[in-house]
């Protein structure tokens, strides 16, 4: 056990009881108030550490600075502060199983759940480890407030010790990651860095630099409705149209339970309405673009071949890009990923890169033209559905021992192409723009 443990689980626990979840159906930046619960505290705190230009800004991003003291690039840290909205998190209970003895995990809340090592391989990796997990109710959260834990004791350490070597570093904590709009068009240019990590990863030893490319779609049926009584001939319902639009989609492939590696998948999530409307909600992903773009040509092709059986009936689809996969900029100079890996392996661990079957606001800042890798906090067993016993609540374990990642090696022998990013009135915006020249030529992918 490091000297960091204590304070990361306090501030883990402490950070998960406070209900932060986001919320797709809302317009608001952030989606939801309670999410400046988590912001605010985190202003506070970062102010109460010494960290220098704290402000929460309009968009609902909170951001420092901890001063270097050598020459080198300025570096980023980013976590999120919202949870996944798909599950309960109010009420959340996070407990500590102190040097768990490798036998099945009971919740006080949920007798009827148990989480088992024979089902988790990397949970069995870890008997004799303290471990945190929710009370069985709930969501525990730790996506991403592991990372916050992470980062805020990086931080108090830091700033406590001024004379330990380290650039420039800059701290975001954003909100609604979880729901694909963490990342302002404001916010490349307001971390003022060279490059940055998010962590919001899981295994212990992952950096992570390939995500799905992703897009979301909404496909809108609107029936004819009239009094059921009186309906013969004359009512198109909605909802059965809906239920062809699934029922017509692949069912033994390109679902996420059928998918995994590298493959991408259309997963239906939310289906609401009636007889007379229903609203279908899509993700679509894929590591690939041309994958990504045949997987939205496929569910517009069911949409119309069901609208063509009811001529009455409208059938709308609309895609709208959610990110894009990192590597396709990363791998065309993969300094921080290198970075990373040198400071995993000063630790004593082996980094692994794997794909993430996911996104991180780390997607759209690289994107956007800010490289930013994922790196791992010890979080697993993530957006598990609690409630049923083949359906684990999330408890991730925090491999608190292996946050040695964050002591302040990292960056400190970058590349010398790599400067600190000013914030200029003429430097390029993030939405390709020139705040005075007019449209500039955003960053391109091979």
């Amino acid at each position: 056990m490091t000297t960091f443990c204590p304070e990361l689980e306090a501030r883990l626990c402490r950070y998960a009881a406070i209900d932060s979840q986001s919320d797709e159906s809302s317009p608001a930046q952030p989606s939801t108030p309670i999410q400046f619960d988590m912001l605010r505290l985190m202003e506070a705190e970062l102010r109460e550490i010494g960290a220098k230009d704290v402000r929460l800004t309009e968009y609902g991003t909170v951001l420092a600075t901890i001063p270097g003291n050598r020459p080198g690039p300025t570096i980023g840290f980013l976590a999120h502060v919202d949870t996944a909205p798909q599950f309960n998190a109010t009420g959340v209970k996070p407990r500590v199983i102190r040097g768990w003895n490798g036998g099945d995990i009971t919740f006080p809340d949920a007798p009827g759940l148990t989480l088992s090592p024979r089902d988790f391989p990397y949970l069995a990796e870890k008997q004799g480890h303290d471990l945190i997990t929710a009370s069985g109710t709930t969501l525990l959260g730790a996506d991403d407030k592991a990372g916050i834990a992470i980062i805020m004791t990086a931080a108090r350490h830091l700033l406590a010790n001024p004379d330990l070597p380290r650039p420039e570093i800059r701290i975001a904590f954003t909100p609604d990651e979880e729901i694909g709009r963490g990342v302002d068009p404001r916010l490349p240019a307001d971390m003022a860095c060279a490059f940055a990590y998010t962590f919001d990863g899981g295994a212990v030893g992952e950096v992570e630099y390939e995500s799905f490319s992703a897009d979301a779609a909404t496909v809108t049926v609107t029936g004819v409705s009239i009094h059921p009584g009186w309906a013969k001939g004359k009512m198109v319902n909605a909802l059965h149209l809906a239920a062809k639009i699934i029922d017509t989609l692949p069912q033994a492939t390109l679902t996420p339970e059928t998918t995994d590696g590298r493959e991408g998948f259309i997963h239906v999530y939310d289906l609401q309405g009636s007889s007379a409307e229903a609203v279908l909600r899509f993700i679509l992903r894929d590591f690939e673009r041309d994958g990504l773009a045949a997987k939205g040509a496929l569910l517009q092709q069911v949409c119309a071949a069901i609208a063509a059986t009811e001529p009455r009936a409208q059938i709308t689809c609309t895609i709208r890009p959610q990110y894009r996969n990192m590597r396709y900029w990363l791998e065309n100079d993969m300094t921080p990923v290198d970075l990373a890996r040198r400071a995993a392996r000063r630790q004593g661990l082996e980094p692994v890169s794997v794909p993430i079957r996911g996104g991180t606001d780390g997607s759209r800042l690289t994107e956007m033209g800010l490289p930013c890798p994922n790196l791992f906090t010890g979080m697993q067993n993530v957006a598990k559905t609690p409630g049923r016993a083949d359906e684990r609540p999330l408890p991730p374990p925090l491999a608190l021992s292996r946050a040695g990642l964050l002591r302040p090696r990292l960056g400190r022998r970058a590349a010398p192409r790599y400067r600190r990013r000013p914030v200029g009135r003429n430097r390029p915006r993030p939405d390709g723009h020139s705040a005075r020249r007019g449209p500039a030529t955003a960053p391109q992918p091979p």
